[in-house]
């Protein structure tokens, strides 16, 4: 530990309340944070990495508790303060920019106000509506002055982002604390808030610390590198030594998991078309206000595409490209204003299906939704989740009961865990219950909408073999939509890549990534973080071992 560091954690033990999991959320945990420093967290769900920050902060949930050890900033004993003293401290010296801003924002407030009450609480009164203008311009924000008049839910997600940024950085603090602030974003608004936060970083020359599970972003952004297991720091170093010649097993784990842009080879498929949409299109009208007139947006516009048994086809775009839309055309979860859709062993137009029969056949394409605790009923044990649907459709109630037990083990779940609550499971294990779900009508065409988005690597290429798996044994077709390019190369034969509804480039997987022919596939793929130390690591440049 340096003496000249802004932040120091010696030892700091964080207790978790009786009857979790372990005794403690963090343990024992040294770092320092220096001036002009990015140091970067990583390590999967559980891991301590938020409860860290959060207890830098002073905000640790109720029933966890520092137990042990101390934290100092510029040399002061944040533990001996007080909530006023501490209160103070937060916002002005410690800033934090948290990971769900649609959660961290206030939804009835205007976002100027938001900055505003921020300076008015520490007694910055003075120049306020200035100052708040300079904080979202400084952001990037488009036309500081319209905006600043918004509501959070207008806002996009990459500018919801930048507003926390700005309200973070409102007065000037020494400290950044950014706990997964790219997570959810699509890569091209992730390339932007990153460089955002490394520019303002060395503009301001503050200390950051950066909360991940990317090795993407760390290889982007970080100086120096701390891993996290279970509570413990098992890795600390400067970033390229820990990214191309990490010291300990967890760390390897993690860097062997990451997705890289170098497509794995597939086995042969069938000519046999599964799945066919034709001349999709959709436009969606948006309301008028006092001074907005009626707007039209089309959200697809005369997509058509093809998915052969056994094949997957992902489908990869910014948010608002039309890829979800598209796939709940598909499914008529929404109904389209145009087109056709041709599936195996459905007679006729999928779209012209009356209502009676439409029930009786959706059986044969079904959907995993990106966020699985959302789209599994909390109030249902897991086992009447999933057989749901074949009950629906009329089978023996014993078989089905069979069949989930099946489909549990399937998917490397305990059987017995059919009679627990959804909530009572990890992220990752709510997802294999997703697609349990959807594979108990043994459909023919799966539709994955953004299914590990929002999961450690490690999970996420779990949950990526396990669907790689499950289709070479059950050869069901698979429309995978997704904004990441590296996952993409991983599970998909071919890719349709979507810009403002349309399919701007259609092709094998390996041609779309070595030889894009449209400029913005060039540019979602400039845009993926760390993209020069993936493709140095898929090529085993960076062979992720320990050094020598």
């Amino acid at each position: 530990m340096t003496s000249d560091a802004l932040l120091t954690l010696d030892r700091l033990t964080v207790a978790l309340p009786r009857g979790a999991d372990r005794a403690n959320a963090v343990e024992a945990l040294s770092l320092t944070l220096a001036k002009n420093e990015i140091l970067c967290i990583v390590g999967e769900s559980g891991s301590g990495k938020s409860l860290t920050a959060l207890a830098v902060m002073g905000l640790l949930p109720t029933g966890v508790a520092i137990s042990s050890g101390a934290i100092r900033f510029d040399g002061q004993d944040l533990g001996a303060l007080d909530d006023a003293a501490m209160r103070g401290l937060r916002g002005a010296r410690i800033g934090m920019i948290f990971q769900e801003p649609m959660t961290a924002l206030n939804p009835v407030m205007r976002v100027g106000d938001q900055i505003a009450e921020v300076l008015r609480f520490h007694g910055r009164g003075d120049g306020i509506d200035a100052r708040v203008g300079e904080l979202l311009g400084s952001v990037g924000l488009p036309d500081p002055e319209s905006l600043r008049r918004a509501y959070p839910f207008r806002l996009s997600g990459g500018q919801r982002q930048r507003v926390m940024i700005a309200m973070a950085l409102a007065l000037d603090p020494a400290i950044l604390i950014a706990d997964e602030p790219t997570t959810a974003l699509d890569v091209t608004t992730q390339a932007q808030i990153l460089a955002l936060i490394k520019s303002i970083q060395a503009t301001r020359e503050m200390g950051v610390l950066f909360i991940t599970h990317d090795f993407g972003v760390v290889a982007e952004i970080a100086d120096r590198v701390g891993v996290m297991q279970q509570g413990r720091l098992v890795e600390l170093g400067i970033a390229s030594d820990v990214l191309d010649r990490p010291q300990h097993a967890y760390t390897q784990g993690l860097l062997a998991a990451v997705p890289h842009l170098e497509p794995r080879r597939r086995v042969a498929l069938t000519s046999e078309v599964t799945l066919a949409a034709e001349h999709m299109s959709k436009t969606f009208a948006a309301p008028a206000g006092w001074f907005k007139p009626r707007r039209r947006v089309d959200a697809v516009k005369d997509v058509s595409i093809q998915v052969r048994a056994g094949e997957t086809l992902g489908v990869v775009g910014e948010s608002g490209s039309g890829k979800s839309t598209l796939a709940r055309l598909i499914v008529r979860l929404v109904e389209a204003d145009a087109g056709r859709v041709a599936i195996r062993g459905v007679e006729g137009d999928f779209l012209e299906l009356p209502a009676k029969e439409l029930r009786h056949r959706r059986r044969r394409v079904q959907m995993i939704f990106q966020d699985p605790y959302a789209s599994l009923n909390p109030r249902r044990r897991v086992g009447d989740i999933i057989a749901q649907g074949p009950l629906a459709h009329g089978e023996d109630h014993a078989v089905v009961r069979q069949r989930v037990a099946d489909l549990l083990r399937l998917v490397r779940l305990d059987p017995a865990s059919a009679d627990r609550y959804p909530h009572e499971f990890s992220g990752g294990q709510r997802q294999r219950i997703g697609i349990a779900r959807a594979l108990a009508l043994e459909p023919t065409v799966l539709i994955a909408d953004e299914p590990v988005s929002a999961l450690d690597v490690s999970v996420q290429a779990q949950v990526l073999d396990l669907l790689d798996e499950l289709q070479r044994r059950l050869a069901f077709a698979m429309l995978f939509i997704t904004h990441d390019l590296r996952v993409a190369a991983q599970v998909c034969d071919r890719i349709a890549v979507m810009h403002a509804g349309e399919v701007v480039e259609y092709g094998p997987t390996s041609q779309v990534l070595a030889t894009p022919a449209h400029a913005y596939t060039r540019q979602l793929l400039a845009a993926v973080p760390g993209r020069r130390w993936s493709t140095a690591n898929a090529a085993g440049m960076n062979p992720a071992a320990p050094r020598s």
